[in-house]
């Protein structure tokens, strides 16, 4: 290769940490000989990400045209085509399934496609190198119909994070909370990782009253031979949890477990069933292999020990490899603020759910709404050890308003005059608390208050509810001003998750 400095480019922001050599083998032409290439991806005059390539050998590159030509190097748009092909140079660029044991793992959501550098950052700010498994690209159906985003944009946005900030450790990609077999195609198409199944419309909370009379009639209406293979019975759960609970030493009412044992079955039977399902189809659509998590989560009632044993004994019966597990704990997990409830009462009851993780074995717990819960990081170090994985979701992009509040007041402003509009509606799927009446009137703040008030309880919840509404008129611009200030929303990034990632390391 030449020597011309590539940092000397005028008029472009070339970002030294991407800067890779590599072999790039034709897709279309097994035979023809391996092109060297350095790639590098910059930044142009107008915040956008460009794709640097440079090339001695003359022979033409597969990328699209070029955008410009500067000395030796070409620059083209950093699209899906040009991320699809710079993958096949640098496989490191490609998610993959993480699975370790012995290594929390943690998922960063991002629903403007522009916190990896900062979560990187983050992480190697807290020491893990790798320590922690990286979850960078991580969206449910949900999100992405809320953003306006695809899964294939999702996971380039992150993939183009990762190649800024040069990460060559594993790292994953989720599909999350897919609810229905036609959610998987996109994901599998494009290159996901991680499968997060919700069953929680199969979950019958009917069941927690129903009579035992009840409970068999539920049981016995399964379908079953949708999965060629027969439930367990309820004599053999229960049996199976009173030797559980003699190993793991927690007291159980003999007595008690038969009627639990119906319980469990009739509300989660088709739980159970649909997952599999889901798990069978994953595997014919991706042999490759994948992590896979079981979330039940958002239920209306707390997974109770029996019910977490049930589920997770089952799905091993039944062939289904999950590497996490999300049950629905106590108290109050709600979005972008702290465990609302009793710690000591958690703890105790997370003892007993990390009993069933280590008798059934080879998992995970889950946190879910995992934003923002300070308190409970030390307590799941403390209890699950290296055997967690935390998901957040919405709290880089309540971050990105903390910058937008700094350096652009007005807009900010404008949002939050809108979630005032919005809350009362956009809550609706969510579990939050925050009073409609609490949040303030935009107009009457300073602006160096501005930033503030991504402290508040009710704003922070407000402002993370209204997301969709918000992107769908000002996602443009925010997205401007996040490339115009890219330093800025890294530095609040990285103080804000490395709060959040300092807890599982220290174990």
């Amino acid at each position: 290769m030449t020597s011309t400095p590539i940092s000397s480019i005028p008029n472009i922001r070339v970002y030294p940490r991407s800067i890779h050599s590599g072999n790039l083998i034709p897709a279309d032409n097994e035979g023809a000989p391996a092109v060297p290439v350095t790639c590098f991806l910059a930044q142009n005059e107008a915040g956008e990400h460009i794709l640097g390539v440079r090339s001695d050998s003359g022979a033409p590159l597969p990328f699209t045209e070029p955008l410009f030509v500067s000395g030796e190097d070409q620059f083209f748009a950093a699209n899906e085509e040009n991320a699809a092909i710079l993958r096949r140079i640098f496989p490191w660029l490609n998610p993959a399934p993480l699975e370790p044991a012995g290594m929390p793992s943690f998922g960063f959501g991002d629903r403007l496609g522009l916190a990896t550098p900062g979560h990187i950052q983050a992480l190697r700010a807290a020491g893990s190198s790798p320590v922690i498994a990286p979850v960078f690209a991580q969206q449910s159906v949900r999100e992405n119909t809320r953003t306006g985003r695809t899964p294939q944009q999702v996971l380039d946005e992150a993939m183009w994070g990762v190649f800024q900030e040069g990460w060559h450790s594993p790292w994953g990609a989720d599909a999350d909370h897919l609810k229905q077999l036609s959610d998987l195609e996109p994901f599998v198409k494009a290159g996901y990782s991680f499968y997060t199944v919700d069953p929680g419309e199969h979950v019958d909370p009917a069941a927690d009253s129903d009579t035992p009379e009840i409970l068999r009639e539920k049981i016995a209406a399964q379908p079953w031979s949708d999965i060629d293979i027969q439930p367990i019975s309820a004599d053999e759960l229960a049996s199976s949890f009173q030797r559980f609970c003699s190993s793991a030493k927690l007291e159980c009412d003999p007595q008690m477990l038969k009627t639990a044992a119906l319980r469990a079955m009739a509300k989660y039977g088709r739980a159970v069933l649909h997952i599999t399902k889901m798990y069978r189809a994953l595997q014919d659509l991706k042999p490759d292999g994948f992590d896979f998590e079981a979330s039940v989560d958002e239920t209306d009632s707390p997974t109770t020990v029996f019910e977490h044993f049930y589920i997770a004994s089952e799905l091993r019966r039944l062939g289904v490899r999950f590497t996490s597990l999300a049950p629905r704990l106590t108290g109050r997990f709600e979005k972008g603020v702290d465990y609302i409830g009793d710690l000591q009462a958690l703890e105790a009851e997370l003892q007993q759910h990390v009993a069933v993780m280590i008798a059934v074995g080879g998992y995970k717990l889950s946190l879910h709404s995992g934003s923002d819960k300070f308190s409970l990081y030390p307590l799941f170090a403390r209890r699950a050890g290296t055997s967690v994985h935390v998901k957040t979701a919405g709290t880089s992009y309540l971050e990105a308003l903390r910058v937008t509040a700094s350096y652009d007041p007005d807009l900010f402003r404008e949002i939050l005059a809108l979630a005032r509009r919005r809350y009362a509606v956009d809550r609706q799927s969510y579990h939050v608390s925050a009073l409609e009446e609490r949040l303030p009137e935009p107009e009457g703040l300073a602006d160096d208050a501005l930033p503030g008030l991504l402290d508040d309880f009710h704003v922070r919840q407000a402002l993370h509810v209204t997301f969709g509404s918000a992107l769908a008129q000002y996602g443009a611009a925010l997205k401007d001003l996040l490339r115009a200030r890219p330093e800025a929303y890294e530095q609040v990034l990285l103080a804000h998750f490395k709060r959040h990632l300092d807890p599982l390391l220290d174990l």
